[in-house]
């Protein structure tokens, strides 16, 4: 199914905890992190802030605005560790081979879905994900919400777990209860693979 799907500039900061979600993966301080889609780059600045002090974190969205804001962000704040940058992830972001300890793919991957790119874009993750690393995939569950995407572009963990599979790929972790509160339970999943 290819359909378009855009959502542009928008950010989780209004209904996603960034502490819950930067809690579980689990850093040691020093690791370069890949925050894949990161809107207005929040999740970057705080894993920088508070997590990886002596790390290092790539800022990667397609949207221009986004990335020119947290150009500016990162000089005003002369922090240089901060490297955003503007590319389309089904298309390569431009970061070399096996250097991501950590990659972050939060309320994007769907999008590929929409897009029929999934399998581009698992391949760029594999590839810059060193042979430690770990792929950190959080997005919505398959229910109806009065926000985020349509049911039928939403994947279910176990169809994650298949597909990141098919690419030597395998899951180590999933939690299934994090995000926000709703009548139906919490509003996302985490789940996070590594290579075989």
């Amino acid at each position: 199914m290819i359909m378009e799907h855009r959502h542009h500039g928008k950010s989780s900061v209004g209904f996603l905890d960034s502490d819950e979600i930067l809690c579980e993966l689990n850093f040691k301080g020093n690791e370069t992190f890949m925050d894949a889609g990161c809107g207005d780059g929040h999740i970057a600045i705080k894993a920088l802030r508070d997590y990886i002090p002596e790390g290092r974190a790539y800022a990667v969205d397609n949207y221009l605005p986004s990335i020119d804001a947290l150009n500016d962000y990162k000089k005003e704040n002369n922090l240089e560790n901060l490297i955003p940058i503007e590319a389309d992830i089904a298309e390569g972001t431009g970061v070399g081979d096996d250097s991501v300890d950590v990659l972050l793919m939060l309320n994007v991957f769907h999008g590929f879905k929409a897009s029929g790119q999934m399998d581009e874009v698992i391949e760029e993750l594999k590839r810059v994900t060193c042979d430690e690393g770990k792929i950190v995939i959080m997005d919505f569950k398959q229910f109806e919400m009065e926000y985020g995407p349509p049911v039928e572009i939403k994947s279910s963990p176990g169809e994650l777990g298949e597909l990141f599979s098919n690419h030597n790929l395998k899951m180590t972790y999933l939690n299934e209860d994090i995000g926000q509160n709703l009548d139906e339970g919490k509003s996302h999943y985490l789940i996070i693979f590594e290579k075989e």
